[in-house]
């Protein structure tokens, strides 16, 4: 190899090690700033989720640093097959690392509204369940990226579906509460979007593990993975007490 050929080869190996600590940093700050939006949830900490609103524009900068930085390797490096294919794919897993972050700050705001409203103790505790779920994801796919671990990365796609299907079983849970006690249904109607976000936190989670698999291997995979949410299709039937509510005729106010 010449000298001019080896030079080269050092300064593209040293853009991906720099692309690999950017996606690094934006990973932990997306992991930390949803746990602390789920911790400000959950046991009610309005500062703690007043700094997890604010701190989402770390994440937004350092998507920009690395985007910036991403066109100009491809630029002067101009890589070729899995080169260019890892580029590409810190790119794409920097913007759903964005997205997660966007997740954590809706759900930070959220616990901002709901810091005087009464709690459904138990949807908190199957919600805390799920983040548990969906922040183990995070950690195992970011692990699966920085050290190209196909077989790591490809179990965390699988495991999108226990996410699914708890979401689905939060969906319903909180549907009753909601159907059983109208003064119910603040606390879950918005505990119903917080579940949603980390529904697709976990979807965004799978898109970067196929974005492994993509650098690696040089080809898409064909999704036969079938989707376990079916929230959407979930309906729940009134209990007789809440139609004997309903029916009770509103009473009038006295003049």
């Amino acid at each position: 190899m010449s000298t001019e050929n080896e030079h080269i080869v050092k300064a593209f190996d040293a853009d991906l090690s720099r692309l690999g600590k950017m996606i690094a940093e934006m990973g932990g700050l997306a992991e930390s700033q949803l746990r602390d939006a789920l911790e400000a949830l959950i046991h009610g900490k309005p500062d703690l989720a007043a700094k997890v609103a604010m701190g989402d524009a770390r994440i937004d900068a350092l998507e920009e640093v690395l985007d910036a930085f991403a066109v100009r390797t491809l630029a002067l490096r101009q890589p070729m097959a899995e080169d260019l294919r890892e580029v590409i794919a810190a790119l794409k897993v920097a913007s759903s690392l964005e997205r997660i972050g966007d997740y954590a700050k809706n759900m930070a705001r959220r616990a901002l509204t709901l810091q005087d409203v009464p709690p459904i103790p138990s949807c908190l505790l199957t919600l805390e369940r799920l983040g548990e779920l969906v922040q183990g994801m995070i950690k195992d796919v970011l692990d699966a990226y920085l050290s190209h671990d196909l077989d790591k990365a490809m179990a965390v796609r699988d495991r999108d579906e226990d996410v699914d299907k708890l979401h689905t079983s939060l969906f319903r849970e909180l549907l009753t509460y909601m159907m059983e006690d109208p003064r119910n249904i603040t606390f879950g109607a918005h505990l119903l979007f917080v579940a949603k976000n980390l529904e697709r936190v976990g979807d965004h989670v799978t898109s970067i593990a196929e974005q492994i698999h993509f650098a690696l291997r040089g080809e898409r995979l064909v999704d036969t993975r079938v989707k376990q949410d079916v929230s959407y299709a979930t309906v729940v039937k009134p209990s007789r007490r809440a139609i004997s509510a309903a029916k009770k005729p509103l009473k009038k106010k006295k003049k």
